[in-house]
């Protein structure tokens, strides 16, 4: 069973301000998307950033925090993204077809739930 209440105690050390939480693999994309989220630690919050290889413009939903997101809003903040359609040029929305494949070393259960819902829309 998954933990969706799980929450790291954070996110840096006294060393880092900006840490990978996510990558992210679209399969069914037909450039086969890999996506990375970015959190950064600025102005006293975490600052959420998705980047990839074009530097397409992702918004992020929450876009920041004070604290390290559950599992649960991390599930959110990943399936609630979406491309900024204020910056959209050609087909960019397709980028984010079909259901990721996930790694995080922050959530270790986060790739079991997407290959979970992967398996449940027989992409697997």
């Amino acid at each position: 069973m998954i933990d969706f209440k799980f929450q790291p105690e954070s996110y840096f050390t006294e060393e880092t301000t900006s840490v990978l939480l996510v990558k992210m693999h679209y399969p069914e994309s037909q450039w086969g998307e890999q996506i990375s989220i970015y959190a950064h630690w600025l102005e006293r919050k975490i600052q959420f950033e998705a980047v990839d290889f074009y530097g397409n413009d992702y918004m992020l939903y929450p876009s920041s925090s004070f604290e390290a997101l559950s599992m649960e809003d991390m599930v959110y903040l990943v399936e609630g993204m979406q491309v900024n359609t204020d910056a959209m040029e050609g087909n960019m929305e397709l980028n984010l077809d079909g259901i990721p494949e996930v790694e995080s070393d922050f959530y270790p259960e986060l790739g079991k739930y997407f290959e979970e819902k992967r398996k449940n829309f027989g992409l697997d």
